[in-house]
């Protein structure tokens, strides 16, 4: 990746981010445990064309990670302070896995500062998500990552990996190794601690808590592209349907055997799809009547599950 990392504070906290490129502005927001090293397959690429910005997440990667809020609304004003601190207004939002989940509440937060949405394999469209993400909502979980973390450990499961491959990856299938170096960083325990708020703020043990199938008909307007791999182990394949069906005229893109990282699994391909999406629609525009006018008639029909907001 061309970008070097930049620092900035805001409310005093260091936020890291990448930044490259000119062009009409395009954020690309990480998922959980991971940072914007995530982008390196397609952030060169794209910023041939647009202003790319990627930060990491606060508690993630190089940014501080304190004891704070790590809830999807928190993050969502955290990139909206990165912006108005880096002078940019309005963007495209990228993202993935529980950076999808931040991209869908920027959206709803800040309709007046959001062009177009994509979401690639993006929280927020159901309950389902891997077992380990369940398993780490609950008590014990701190001590119990301590030790599945250790040196002794690392090294038996680094060991073990070939293996692990051919048993299909703990159905992670190619994303195994990626998924392992992420694992590793929890060695840390403050990344440790960050990534238990985080996880905490968006799940429980019945699986995702965060949801926009309540407010997506308020995003009706906005050009949305949806990215999945049909073999997402982490967030299932049937998200992409819901969300498909919760943006009316939103445009689907399958990624046929990939798993929960389609930009790794197929850099240009996905890169194509972007430039060509942001070439053919046109950038919402904010109406404040018109919002209005949506918050007041409201869903036709309540979803089956809520955000509780």
């Amino acid at each position: 990746m061309g970008a070097d990392l930049h620092y900035v504070r805001v409310h005093g906290y260091r936020r890291a981010y990448r930044m490259a490129g000119s062009g009409p502005p395009l954020l690309l927001i990480h998922g959980i445990a991971d940072s914007s090293v995530t982008w390196e397959p397609v952030f060169d690429e794209l910023a041939e064309h647009y202003t790319v910005i990627a930060p990491d997440l606060l508690g993630h990667g190089e940014s501080a990670k304190p004891r704070a809020d790590y809830a999807v609304a928190a993050y969502a004003c955290g990139m909206r302070d990165l912006l108005t601190v880096l002078g940019i207004d309005r963007v495209t939002l990228v993202g993935h896995s529980l950076g999808g989940g931040v991209a869908l509440q920027f959206a709803y937060q800040f309709p007046d500062r959001c062009e177009r949405l994509i979401l690639v394999a993006s929280a927020g469209m159901g309950r389902g998500v891997h077992p380990v993400f369940r398993a780490a909502t609950m008590p014990g979980a701190d001590p119990a990552i301590s030790v599945l973390t250790s040196p002794p450990v690392r090294a038996a499961v680094h060991l073990l990996a070939p293996v692990l491959r051919r048993l299909g990856g703990m159905g992670l299938g190619e994303d195994l190794d990626y998924v392992l170096r992420l694992y590793g960083k929890l060695a840390n325990p403050t990344a440790r601690r960050a990534f238990l708020r985080t996880i905490r703020a968006a799940a429980d043990p019945y699986g995702q808590a965060i949801t926009m199938l309540d407010r997506g008909y308020l995003a009706a307007s906005m050009p949305a592209m949806i990215m999945w791999g049909t073999e997402d182990a982490i967030i299932p394949y049937r998200h992409a349907e819901t969300a498909h069906a919760l943006f009316p005229g939103s445009q689907l893109e399958v990624f046929e055997g990939a798993g929960h990282f389609p930009h790794h699994a197929d850099p240009d391909r996905f890169t194509k799809i972007v430039q060509a999406f942001l070439l053919d629609t046109e950038p919402a525009e904010y109406d404040r009547e018109h919002w209005q006018a949506l918050l007041r008639a409201g869903r036709l029909h309540a979803p089956e599950e809520s955000s509780g907001s």
